[in-house]
């Protein structure tokens, strides 16, 4: 078949059409799914894949950026899987897969992945993830900090079909809801999951009538193409050479030591090679990560980099990743993985940021909050006579850059994933909010400081409840850059009967038992700051200080400046400070 050409309008105009099949597929999705940790937290996403190998084609906007590369990992093992049993695939077929060893993450993000079919022939693959929020295990949620193997987390689903020829099959559906808890909620998520499938095989159909099949495969060929050349254009701005960076995790939830990941990164000529051989064994806890989110991770840094270039298979064609084999980054089954997406992830695209500070200090920024809270809460609300699993994220302080200052309360490094609204939770949940603010004086100091985490506190309205959780950062906070400090680090209370209680593991823990009038207290992260403190302007340092970001005492120790009474800077104290 002679190759199509494709003039630049028409090449755009298919570019942004199937952009939008993706992001109708995400707003489909989340309008119609019951959990608030899809419907409002948007912790899922939808893509269209490659019939060949599952190579990501375009992906939502409104997606989270961590399922980048997963998404197509999980594909490409449903299409193998088709090829190694000579299964047939039917128009209306949708196959649901879960298992983190198989291109996903933790069992709580479950995958659903459709053929498309265009004119009686497979013309690509449709898929999303939603964040489930349960999917049995010992602890509601999912995240269970103790954990020392999969089946301890939940129920794990190889590739199967859900759905033969648009009819969902009972037999399948009645194994996954005997598994799970409150399954009747789940029948929700699994329709709106399959729903936005169909609304992407209708909006895409309609994009290959307009342009033929032809032209639009054409234009997919080139976009990838540009995608490539667009990542190594940008990566011919980095100097030559190798430059190292590391990250911590607090601890794997069972061993109370600290997980270190060695990230080395080289630039030979126009691609990126990340070894991270050097990092920490695997380790006996929930905090390994398997080889799909170890990759994803570092695609998504790259992209907060480079954020201007397009998001497909060919923008990671110039990134090689070396397998880090005997290291708690690539988990082989049994090991035990709830933490990879939420928090490992965080870590590994933290490693590539210190790395490449060093080479590309004007482009970079400290280290964001880079954890996403992850707290569930599983119990029976007696007023309603139900039970309920609730699951929290929450945001953190983004690092501080050349541009400015960071952002306070954002979202997580790996997606766009929030809090949802607290009066939507206060609905579904026996629970009130009785704080939520920021994190004064958790931003890094710096030229331009970090920005603030938040705190909240969680007061149990009625029932009895168990709680859990897996977030990060609570023995060292996000890393300053380039002479800035290190953002606050995360810290989780629980007042039980009026007695405080901690994590010995700092942040993290499991089936933490409560009962009315127990509280849940948390504090979050805030972003490292960029550059020397000292070079603060010191009217920005007393707008801070008017602003409850930092004290008085804290201005004068972090800044070196001196904030009179009135909130003015003393110029001439400041200069002579700073001398010393």
């Amino acid at each position: 078949m002679p190759e199509t050409i494709i003039d630049p309008i028409t090449l755009a105009v298919i570019q942004n059409g199937l952009q939008q099949v993706c992001n109708e597929m995400d707003l489909a999705f989340c309008r119609a799914a019951f959990s608030p940790v899809i419907s409002e937290a948007m912790d899922r996403s939808d893509g269209i894949y490659s019939k060949e190998d599952g190579a990501l084609i375009a992906q939502g906007e409104l997606g989270l950026p961590v399922f980048v590369g997963t998404m197509q990992f999980s594909t490409r093992a449903v299409i193998e899987r088709v090829r190694d049993n000579k299964w047939t695939v039917d128009p209306g077929d949708v196959f649901i897969v879960n298992d983190p060893y198989l291109g996903g993450t933790h069992l709580m993000d479950v995958k659903f992945v459709k053929p498309f079919f265009y004119k009686g022939k497979v013309f690509a693959w449709l898929a999303n993830t939603g964040h489930w929020p349960d999917t049995g295990g010992m602890v509601p949620g999912g995240f269970s900090a103790h954990a020392t193997e999969s089946e301890q987390e939940g129920l794990r689903l190889p590739p199967v079909k859900l759905y033969k020829k648009d009819v969902l099959d009972q037999e399948i559906l009645s194994i996954i809801l005997s598994n799970i808890r409150i399954a009747d909620q789940r029948i929700g998520d699994i329709k709106a999951q399959a729903a936005a499938l169909a609304i992407g095989e209708k909006r895409l159909e309609a994009l290959l009538e307009r342009y033929g099949a032809d032209t639009v495969e054409s234009a997919i060929a080139e976009l990838r193409k540009r995608a490539a050349q667009q990542m190594r254009a940008k990566i011919a701005t980095i100097p030559e050479g190798s430059y190292e960076g590391s990250a911590i995790v607090d601890s794997d939830g069972v061993v109370d030591e600290p997980l270190v990941i060695r990230m080395k990164v080289t630039k030979k000529g126009p691609d990126l090679e990340f070894d991270m051989t050097g990092s920490s064994p695997p380790c006996a806890g929930p905090m390994n990560s398997v080889i799909a989110t170890t990759r994803s991770s570092i695609y998504l840094a790259m992209k907060h980099i480079f954020p201007e270039v397009p998001i497909n298979a060919g923008t990671f064609e110039p990134l090689h990743i070396k397998e880090p084999e005997g290291t708690f980054l690539y988990a082989k089954y049994p090991r035990p993985v709830s933490g990879c997406a939420a928090e490992v992830s965080q870590r590994i695209a933290e490693a590539v940021f210190s790395a490449l500070t060093h080479a590309i200090p004007d482009r970079m920024f400290a280290a964001p909050a880079g954890s996403s809270g992850n707290l569930a809460v599983g119990g029976n609300d007696p007023q309603r006579n139900r039970n309920y699993v609730m699951y929290v994220i929450s945001g953190g302080g983004y690092g501080g850059s050349p541009l400015g200052d960071g952002i306070s309360n954002g979202c997580s490094t790996i997606g766009i994933s929030k809090t949802p609204p607290l009066e939507v939770m206060e609905q579904y949940y026996p629970i009130l909010f009785e704080e939520y603010s920021l994190h004064e004086g958790s931003g890094g100091a710096g030229e331009q400081r970090g920005g603030m985490g938040v705190n909240y506190t969680i007061r149990m309205r009625r029932g009895l409840a168990r709680a859990s959780m897996v977030m990060d950062h609570g023995r060292v906070g996000p890393q300053g850059a380039l002479g800035g400090s290190d953002g606050g680090v995360n810290t989780v209370a629980i007042d039980q009967s009026g007695v405080e209680y901690r994590p010995p593991h700092l942040s993290k823990d499991q089936d933490i038992q409560l009962q009315p009038g127990d509280r849940i207290r948390v504090s979050t992260p805030g972003g490292g700051g960029f550059g020397d403190p000292f070079k603060r302007d010191p009217a920005k340092v007393a707008k801070d200080v008017a602003r409850g970001y930092y004290t008085i005492e804290q201005a004068e120790k972090l800044y070196r400046v001196k904030i009179a009474a009135d909130g003015e800077t003393d110029n001439e104290g400041t200069a002579r400070l700073r001398a010393r």
